[in-house]
């Protein structure tokens, strides 16, 4: 933009185009033409009353939320690919050549660190903290130079660099886990994340068939697994193991004699865009795992973390205890937070919950109605009347510098949605796509503040849908199956070439298995499950995740499974109730008791479902999609035992197996 051009942008404009003082105009009576001070006879009361009206004008003009300049048209967001209205791409492109590279110069991973580096040099990267202490940052220089030590390092112990030499890590996030995945990035080697949760078959089975010989680690208790499988024999090519923490010596000599290297991190102490940079191992919600080849091209979504690096900013590591989280925020104060729906879920039921006069509701949703009116015309900001008087302590438990939050993994509800752009004060940006297509495929558009969508296609990737005629969904009438491509898909899954030809098909489109509608602005809406869909007996289909998702909406509900038989003609589920609002929530309805109590009262468990009913029929949910019964368990799914995945979807196989003896009683007790 012209420095011209630059002025004129900051004039103070409405968004009809009128000046501020032609609208502050029009909020005064009409005065006559020859009007002047001189003419008028006013009593000291009443110029104070100008005095104060002009005043409180000044402030609003002063204050009022500028609409934001959105890219592109909102009504028409994407645009048909050769007159196709079932696929579509970005309207952000000039043409259908999908964009490959942001920047010329940035086409791998290593390329975005190095860019980074270049615009932060010293200034800070990687920030951790100590319990009851501030943040400790590591500069871009350092990190830059401990990831060529120890890449240099791995090449001194046997790792070859090239993109076939699988380097594994097994820790928690922290700064010393991009430092590795920095270290493979420079030396071309291709880095495989390992999880405990996975289990030990799975384990064994990531192990030998990446054939991985050296992985990192950051506690003697992961170290200790590793050499259980290497002494029974079942990981024949481990053969060094990389800790980030000291370690005994008893586990020192309990890998000479299995054959195993153990050494500190500091003893040990660029790729081309087509090499292999990272196998990831998702578990999916089936007992099979997805090993997924990702090459370190760069996109414009590419890995949210490497991204921030890309452009100099900081990123800070929470200590490792999730009970935590919260203080780590507030002492952290970051400016962008990527987030799952579940976590934003929870805040709307904690702020919600937490309103309990009639009076203070009132204000609250009132303020809501506001702010929501504010973003409706574009406009959104943290230092209204309302943020004054009502959000600033909720805005202030997030750390009070948030400008950006990056919700995707998991549909979110429009009503939390909506309420959370107006509470938190920052812009909410939805996305959607897949491990498999590195992320992100859509991204809700800057200045669209609607909700109930995911966004439009990025300018890297094409999106279609097409026909699932079990399922009655068509292309032509802008429904079907969500398939993606672009240069973001991944090429396959390692070694495994039938599992990649269901994935991808001929012409290179990846089948997500998630059902999306086109909407009339060219968004994408997010309607169904193809995968995990069963029959009832009656011959009804049902996608439990979407029912899932409608009654967490559900006060008292934290997390929520939901069961079909197809011999059975009803649904039933397992709920576990929200510990912070439960209790309370029980009481309100004349029942008292402790949590574990209540999730064994009846009077409480039919209060809770007729609360899923009324949240089920709001959100259009049939008849054979509600739930006939449930079972409250006073213990949450997590990943540690089992029942979430690391991504925190829930594992359906593990959770019907665990609560098979209640989903058995279940069926019993109506059929008698």
């Amino acid at each position: 933009m012209q420095f011209q051009d630059w002025l004129r942008s900051l004039r103070f404009t409405g968004g009809d185009g009128k000046s501020e003082m032609d609208n502050l105009k029009t909020l005064l009576p009409s005065l006559p033409t020859s009007f002047s001070l001189s003419s008028l006879s006013l009593s000291p009361s009443s110029i104070i009353g100008l005095g104060a009206l002009a005043s409180l004008t000044t402030y609003w003009l002063v204050t009022r939320p500028r609409p934001t300049q959105p890219p592109c048209d909102l009504q028409a967001q994407s645009i048909p690919v050769q007159g196709d209205q079932s696929c579509r791409r970005s309207a952000l492109l000039t043409d259908d050549n999908l964009l490959e590279f942001y920047y010329e110069d940035t086409k791998t991973v290593y390329d975005m660190f190095q860019r980074g580096l270049q615009i932060a040099g010293n200034g800070p990267c990687l920030g951790f903290r100590n319990p009851g202490e501030p943040y400790q940052w590591i500069s871009y220089t350092e990190v830059s130079e401990r990831a060529q030590v120890l890449g240099s390092g791995l090449l001194a112990k046997g790792c070859k660099p090239n993109p076939q030499q699988f380097v594994g890590i097994f820790a928690q996030n922290r700064p010393e886990w991009v430092i590795a995945e920095l270290a493979c990035y420079t030396f071309s080697m291709a880095l495989v994340p390992l999880y405990d949760t996975l289990g030990l078959e799975a384990m064994v089975h990531i192990l030998n068939l990446a054939e991985i010989s050296m992985v990192i680690c950051d506690k003697e208790d992961k170290a200790e697994s590793l050499l259980k499988h290497k002494e029974k024999g079942v990981t024949p090519a481990l053969s060094c193991l990389v800790l980030f923490n000291p370690f005994s010596a008893a586990l020192l000599e309990r890998g000479r004699k299995c054959g195993v290297e153990i050494l500190q991190l500091s003893q040990i102490m660029p790729p081309k865009p087509q090499d292999l940079a990272v196998v990831c191992f998702t578990s999916g919600t089936t007992a099979h795992l997805n090993p997924l080849v990702l090459y370190c091209i760069v996109h414009s979504f590419s890995l949210l973390q490497v991204s921030m690096f890309c452009h100099g900013a900081r990123v800070g590591f929470y200590q490792g205890d999730i009970s935590l989280l919260m203080d780590d925020i507030k002492t952290l104060k970051p400016t962008f937070f990527p987030v799952v729906p579940r976590l934003l879920n929870r805040i709307y039921d904690k702020i919600v919950g937490s309103v309990t006069s009639p009076l203070r509701r009132a204000l609250l949703h009132y303020g809501v109605r506001r702010k929501q009116a504010e973003l409706s015309s574009g406009g959104g900001r943290n230092n209204s009347v309302w943020d004054r008087l009502i959000f600033n302590k909720i805005q202030a438990s997030l750390g009070g510098n948030l400008r950006f939050i990056l919700t995707a993994s998991a549909p979110i509800s429009p009503t939390v949605l909506s309420f959370l752009r107006a509470t938190l004060g920052c812009l909410i940006f939805e996305g959607y796509g897949q491990t498999e297509c590195t992320a992100g495929c859509t991204f809700s558009m800057p200045g669209d503040w609607s909700a109930g969508h995911v966004g439009a296609p990025l300018p890297s990737a094409m999106v279609k849908l097409t026909d699932i005629p079990d399922m009655n969904y068509y292309a032509k009438n802008g429904e079907g199956e969500i398939c993606i491509r672009g240069h973001s898909v991944f090429r396959g899954y390692l070694k495994d070439e039938e599992r990649t030809g269901e994935t991808l098909d001929a012409d290179g489109w990846l089948h997500t298995g998630d059902v999306g509608q086109w909407l009339p602005n060219g968004t994408l809406r997010i309607v169904d499950r193809k995968k995990h869909i069963f029959k009832l007996s009656q011959g009804e289909y049902i996608a439990p995740e979407k029912i899932e998702n409608v009654y967490t909406r559900c006060v008292p509900v934290l997390q929520v499974f939901v069961h079909g038989d197809s011999l059975q003609s009803y649904l039933i589920g397992v709920v576990v109730p929200d510990p912070e609002v439960f209790v309370d929530w029980a009481k309100e309805r004349g029942i008292v008791g402790s949590y574990e109590e209540l999730c064994q009262n009846p009077d409480v468990k039919k209060a809770v479902l007729e609360d899923m009913t009324a949240v089920g029929k709001e959100a259009g949910l049939k008849s054979f999609e509600q739930v006939k019964d449930l079972y409250l368990h006073p213990d949450m799914f997590s990943v540690s035992n089992g029942l979430l995945t690391p991504t925190l979807k829930s594992r359906r196989v593990d959770l019907r197996r665990v609560f098979s003896e209640q989903i058995a009683r279940m069926y019993r007790k109506s059929s008698v």
